[in-house]
């Protein structure tokens, strides 16, 4: 199994504020989540903290992860996984961010099976794109160890694929389909273009294509990990993570 090496988030969106929630559902797309608002008692900006300020968090307990603003900045999209509350691993959801300490209601918009990804709005903020393993199986992909690793690294599972979910969980279109690591998806400012990673050519590089999945070319091309791309607003530039290792091994 493939593993890209560990960097902090992609994206830093909401920095620490994401940092859990008690989901009590079974996975299903249309069901609707109320995260609590946060105790009195809890500390979550520090003195030392001198460029923040107004910070509340917005989920409570489990694993959650890669939030993305949607282009009008009232929504979110993150992945969230919880196996005590029936999320056994990473799934997509969104919801609208809410009034200060006011509860953070979500919604299921992945399909519940297989593992997800990286989910980021297109414009219009009707439609979401994710990466998922779940046509290739229902169940979650085997973890990877982190006590044998002795590290913690994110597996590139070949099952991965991009797709198209609508606000109710529906999915519209299958953008990618193959036997490689395709996730890591965000969408150019003016909704042309797609960015994402994929392993098909052996190594781990960056890929652009046009929205509806065409058109695909390999944009980086230096041994190593690229991933973590977003678009600068004009559309015309990239920031992403990348690692350049000495040795031709993944």
């Amino acid at each position: 199994m493939l593993t890209r090496p560990y960097f902090t988030l992609s994206g830093i969106i909401l920095m620490n504020a994401l940092l859990s929630l008690p989901l009590c559902y079974s996975q299903t797309p249309d069901q609707v989540i109320k995260s609590n608002a946060t105790p009195d008692n809890t500390t979550i900006h520090y003195p030392e903290e001198k460029h923040l300020d107004n910070l509340q968090q917005l989920t409570f307990g489990g694993d959650n992860a890669e939030a993305y603003f949607s282009f009008n900045d009232d929504m979110l999209t993150l992945q969230i996984a919880h196996p005590k509350n029936g999320v056994e691993c990473d799934q997509i959801f969104y919801g609208k961010i809410p009034p200060h300490n006011e509860p953070f209601e979500i919604q299921m918009i992945s399909t519940g099976k297989g593992r997800t990804t990286c989910s980021y709005f297109l414009p219009g903020d009707r439609t979401v794109l994710y990466a998922s393993t779940h046509e290739a199986d229902a169940a979650c992909p085997a973890p990877v160890n982190w006590r044998e690793t002795g590290k913690y690294v994110w597996p590139l599972y070949d099952s991965y694929e991009i797709y198209y979910t609508d606000l109710s969980g529906t999915v519209t279109q299958r953008l990618t389909d193959n036997k490689y690591y395709d996730a890591e998806a965000t969408v150019s400012p003016n909704g042309d273009k797609i960015v994402f990673t994929s392993t098909r050519n052996g190594d781990i590089d960056l890929y652009i294509m046009d929205i509806d999945g065409r058109n695909v070319r390999q944009i980086t091309h230096e041994l190593g990990y690229d991933g973590g791309a977003f678009f600068s607003p004009d559309g015309k530039q990239l920031v992403f993570r990348a690692s350049r290792p000495k040795v031709p091994k993944l």
